[in-house]
């Protein structure tokens, strides 16, 4: 069952590769809503057909927290289909357009 946020949110940073801001980043804010931590994000363009790696790595999002994901890709693809796994053992999948958005919430 997911739950409302009703905690401050805390702040991350998480890259897919550690490269400096450039023109062809997607950086968007992604906010945990769920009443379980995410353990495991993946987010890979629509146009390919295998997950890219694990953007959190080690890292956790918590219930109720958001943090800033940059993907330096080098693509300007805006379309991406997300892969989302959580202690829960809940698994969820979506396609969203990030650049349109700047921000994604998990509900």
């Amino acid at each position: 069952m997911k739950l409302p946020c009703r905690m401050a949110l805390a702040a991350a940073t998480f890259s897919v590769l550690a490269a400096p801001a450039s023109a062809e980043d997607l950086v968007f804010m992604l906010t945990n809503e769920t009443g379980a931590n995410l353990i495991e994000f993946y987010a890979s363009p629509s146009n390919v057909d295998s997950w890219e790696e694990d953007i959190l790595g080690v890292d956790v999002l918590g219930s109720g927290e958001s943090a800033r994901v940059t993907i330096a890709d080098g693509r300007e693809q805006c379309e991406y289909d997300l892969l989302m796994k959580f202690d829960d053992n809940d698994v969820l999948e979506d396609t969203t357009d990030l650049c349109d958005t700047g921000s994604y919430t998990i509900e």
